[in-house]
């Protein structure tokens, strides 16, 4: 889809006046005028908060990533999404890697671990990992 946004020469920060007085050329969303992209923080901005954008349509979208595309190349933001499905979209939380540590089971009382789990932590084990935990968050 080819881009409707066209550079508007005020790149400053924007009251709402002046926000209003912004022709609809210059926002991602020109025909509901959302996402002003009139510098390159309202472009970062476009993107990261793209798919928080409500009461839009789908083809409406697809003008708003060719709109934040352009202004991106304009301003020089990097954008590495290829689609308006990925935009805004955060990367999933990192997981632990569990299959390294190990299994720790409780008998009947919980306070209590079993004495192959004690193996594991001897007491000498438990008071420098104490320390080093203390001394490192000092």
């Amino acid at each position: 889809m080819k881009a409707t946004w066209k550079h508007h020469e005020d790149n400053k920060a924007l009251d709402a006046k002046e926000r209003n007085d912004l022709p609809a050329s210059v926002y991602a969303f020109p025909e509901k005028r959302k996402e002003p992209l009139n510098n390159a923080s309202h472009v970062r901005n476009a993107i990261a908060r793209f798919d928080q954008v409500k009461d839009v349509s789908d083809h409406e979208r697809e003008q708003a990533f060719a709109n934040i595309k352009a202004a991106a190349k304009h301003y020089g933001v990097e954008m590495t999404e290829t689609d308006w499905h990925d935009l805004g979209k955060k990367p999933p939380p990192p997981t632990r890697n569990t299959k390294s540590q190990p299994d720790l089971k409780l008998d009947k009382q919980p306070s209590k671990l079993q004495p192959d789990a004690l193996s594991i932590f001897r007491d000498a084990d438990i008071r420098r990992a104490t320390l080093l935990h203390y001394t490192l968050s000092n």
